[in-house]
């Protein structure tokens, strides 16, 4: 396969062009290819991926939103069974279940390939501060590759990965994907759980998402996404609709006013912000100058505020017990946190307050703020030369984000003339993740845009769903109402959206019940000899629930449906009473399965 695309992919499967296993397969012989560039702590065992690509080979390449598809995750992010590093050796430990996220993902059919080299703790922009060795930038190997989550970029933008994971509390998503032409997705803080992650900065951590495309970074995040009862960071999405002007119509962007812009002698690096501006122009946006003042003030806060105590919270045993492990610049700036008070604490805690109050006054002018990603970039025998103060640099666009709870995405804008990526960044309030996706796609398909590093285009998808997957209710259907079935229609009408391709527990009884057409299934939750079911998840907007529930006849009804990870979401139940004169189905499985035992 030349293209990693998910869409490219997915069409791969389906058309019988590819299977998991070859694919697989391919992916590790280029992954020995590749050479030593820094990308990989650890990879999973090719027998335990084959395997996984085995039994999705029996399955139907439509039945998982996934499906086959391989990613690569940061190792500061768990994998059952593969030690998670957070780049320290003496640090490691071997989970035994993997991250919430990751949990997700695998059980919507993707197939993990490996653990990524980062910045130890995910503690740098650069990604050469790792005892696995310093990650190369996939255009120019002389050249940073971005941090921390370095080597997550580079295998994506190699073709190694389709997409991976990342984690981003003050840049570490979104300075990897400019470098390496990719999207990067920094979420709303708390909308991916970062439950199964090493933490950086607890209260201000965000897993990221590096993708090839807007479109295939939303696929990635309504899958991974969902509120998470167990993690205490983890948060429930506000309702928020795309906006049509993000979409497809026009938009207020700000810019800093131009004294505020900062490039650190890069003389590039401003033609192509200005291009990128003017291409934002075409597209129906409007120019507006904003003071970028309070944003520049929230940046400065993240490592010269009492932020840092929070590294050192996550690592103090280590620091305590064997410093002398630690990478000699990330033991040195995380020492620091040692020393911020609870006073120093609370006055920057009143001190960001009011930079939010002030910062939040823009979005009454503006729909989106652009900035580039980062204001140049640099070599390797540069930032080891002067690790601190040029690593401060890469943060000018980016530490602020978190702080005053924005989401951000990182779009591909071009090349320098020594051939290197530069991308801007597109940011806006909480919860305006898929509008910023939305925009980015209409910015990255304004003309050909090449696969990271590759030379296959990404794909256009002028027909994709932008709607966020959480503004609204997750219903879990079973049998008429699934995609392609006779009452599909219904949701479609109501304005719903596919989530994902999941199981219940394995605590439920299903029925084909008498009647029809359309012909019905029924769910029934038991006491014991369960099993686990097929479903979708679909979100169905909250003001037309109630019409989609008052067209259920009986004895169908909705209640609570408990899934494969114990989340309870919305779903179609049977009452048992039902069940006596219907025929027992489960041994199929779900209600595809028993379809296709009809024809």
């Amino acid at each position: 396969m030349n293209s990693l695309a998910i869409a490219d992919l997915a069409a791969a499967y389906r058309e019988r062009r590819t299977t998991p296993l070859e694919l697989v397969q391919t992916l590790f012989a280029r992954i020995a290819a590749t050479g030593d560039r820094g990308i990989w702590i650890s990879l999973v065992p090719p027998e335990l991926a084959l395997q996984q690509a085995h039994i999705l080979g029996a399955s139907d390449p439509d039945s998982m939103p996934l499906y086959g598809i391989p990613f690569a995750i940061k190792d500061n992010i768990d994998l059952a069974g593969i030690p998670t590093t957070a780049g320290c050796p003496a640090f490691a430990y071997t989970p035994g279940r993997s991250a919430y996220v990751v949990n997700r993902l695998i059980e919507a059919g993707a197939i993990p390939i490996g653990k990524t080299n980062l910045d130890q703790f995910a503690t740098g922009l650069v990604g050469t501060r790792s005892p696995y060795g310093v990650c190369r930038n996939s255009f120019d190997p002389a050249y940073i590759s971005g941090g921390s989550s370095s080597g997550s970029a580079v295998a994506v933008a190699m073709g190694l990965a389709s997409f991976a994971l990342g984690t981003d509390t003050a840049g570490s998503g979104r300075i990897p994907a400019a470098f390496n032409n990719l999207v990067g997705l920094k979420p709303s803080c708390g909308r991916l759980s970062p439950r199964g992650v090493v933490p950086a900065c607890r209260t201000l951590d965000a897993i990221s998402i590096f993708a090839l495309s807007a479109q295939d970074a939303a696929r990635v995040c309504r899958i991974a996404e969902g509120f998470d009862e167990a993690e205490p960071y983890s948060r429930r999405a506000a309702p928020r609709s795309p906006g049509a002007s993000l979409v497809s119509g026009s938009f207020r962007f700000g810019v800093p006013q131009p004294t505020q812009l900062q490039f650190f002698g890069n003389e590039e690096y401003p033609r192509l912000f200005d291009a990128a501006v003017a291409r934002l122009e075409s597209l129906g946006g409007q120019r507006v100058l904003i003071d970028f003042a309070p944003f520049i003030e929230a940046a400065q806060l993240l490592y010269d505020g009492p932020w840092i105590a929070e590294r050192y919270v996550a690592v103090e045993a280590l620091l305590r017990g064997a410093a002398d492990s630690m990478y000699p610049i990330t033991r040195q700036i995380i020492a620091g946190g040692a020393t911020p008070s609870a006073a120093d604490a609370f006055r920057a805690q009143y001190r960001l307050q009011r930079l939010r109050r002030t910062s939040e006054r823009v979005w009454n002018e503006i729909d989106v703020i652009v900035t580039p990603t980062a204001g140049t970039i640099y070599r390797i025998a540069e930032i080891e030369a002067e690790p601190l103060r040029l690593n401060s640099h890469l943060g000018f666009y980016t530490n602020f984000m978190n702080l005053l709870d924005l989401a951000a995405v990182a779009v591909p804008a071009g090349f320098s003339a020594d051939a290197l990526p530069f991308g801007i960044t597109l940011a806006g309030p909480a919860w305006s993740d898929y509008e910023l996706l939305a925009l980015a796609a209409r910015f990255q398909h304004g003309e050909p845009t090449r696969q990271g590093a590759l030379s296959s285009l990404v794909p256009t998808e002028p027909d994709f769903n932008w709607a966020p997957s959480v503004d609204g209710i997750a219903l879990a259907v079973c049998g008429a109402h699934l995609e392609g079935l006779p009452l599909n229609h219904q949701l479609r009408k109501l304005g719903a959206v596919l989530l994902e391709r999941t199981r219940t527990a394995a605590q439920y009884r299903f029925y084909a019940l008498p009647g029809g057409p359309p012909h019905r299934p029924g769910l029934v939750r038991v006491e014991q000899h369960g099993a686990a079911i097929e479903v979708e998840l679909w979100s169905v907007p909250g003001a037309a629930f109630g019409s989609l529930v008052a067209q259920i006849p009986a004895p169908l009804a909705i209640g609570k449906v408990q899934l494969a990870n114990d989340a309870q979401v919305c779903g179609f139940l049977c009452e048992a009473h039902a069940v006596s004169r219907a025929v027992d189905i489960t041994h199929y499985g779900g209600w595809r399965a028993y379809l296709a035992s009809l024809a």
